[in-house]
């Protein structure tokens, strides 16, 4: 598993695209949080708060982790390496697994240096360090989990085709209906008990600094029922 997570992390940084993804995820992020004017700028949102960011990373992500995602097993396919790989010594699950981290590590590696937004508002607060760093603690572990189940669900499309581009598009769709798709229908049909299967409700409640075992639960549910079906997928192709 280890070898596959370093492959993973290589092949990435090997080519300008893996810095290219990085810098345009803090590109927008920075455009949006301090240039433009709006409700997710800064330094107009009248509090010491990263509710901006905590609002907005999300629907960044739901692009940009599909962009890492998207050639873990549909590249290996299309260039006849996957059979080479499934060869070896090695299981299924750990492929799998391998695949999964080395794309999470990533994205982890693009979101560190945000940690630079929560300096620059605690310096910014009235008086200094004015920040609710229980909510931003807090925000930033839930978004660590719904970063684990946006990637599952990139590498889970990924093993069903051979074509990057569908794999991207599929994933965008499926994390779309998992944030936004249910808390819609939610209020589409007025049961509320719906919404309680998407991602954003439990993003948000963890937004607010409370780590409530239920909230932890449905993401680690999620991301295991795709890398389930990520490791089933694999099997199909052993045969």
């Amino acid at each position: 598993m280890l070898a596959i997570l370093k492959k993973e992390i290589n092949t990435f940084f090997a080519s300008p695209i893996g810095y290219l993804v990085i810098a345009i995820f803090l590109i927008l992020n920075g455009i949006f949080l301090w240039l433009f004017k709006g409700e997710f700028n800064i330094l107009d949102y009248g509090f010491a708060d990263l509710s901006p960011f905590f609002l907005l990373a999300p629907w960044i992500l739901i692009f940009l982790i599909p962009a890492i995602t998207m050639r873990s097993f549909a590249d290996e396919k299309k260039q006849g390496t996957l059979e080479l790989l499934l060869t070896k010594p090695i299981s299924s699950l750990s492929i799998v697994l391998g695949k999964y981290f080395g794309a999470l590590i990533l994205i982890i590696i693009a979101l560190l240096p945000t940690l630079l937004y929560v300096y620059t508002v605690y310096k910014l607060g009235s008086p200094v360090g004015n920040l609710d760093m229980g909510s931003t603690i807090g925000s930033y572990i839930g978004l660590l989990f719904l970063v684990g189940s946006y990637t599952a669900i990139g590498v889970f499309t990924s093993s069903i085709t051979d074509n990057q581009i569908v794999a991207f598009i599929a994933a965008v769709f499926i994390c779309l209906v998992f944030y936004i798709g249910f808390e819609g229908l939610a209020d589409f049909t007025s049961n509320y008990a719906i919404a309680q299967l998407g991602m954003s409700t439990h993003f948000k409640s963890m937004s607010r600094g409370v780590l409530d075992t239920r909230d932890i639960l449905y993401f680690l549910s999620v991301s295991l029922l795709f890398l389930i079906l990520t490791k089933v997928n694999l099997n199909k192709e052993q045969k």
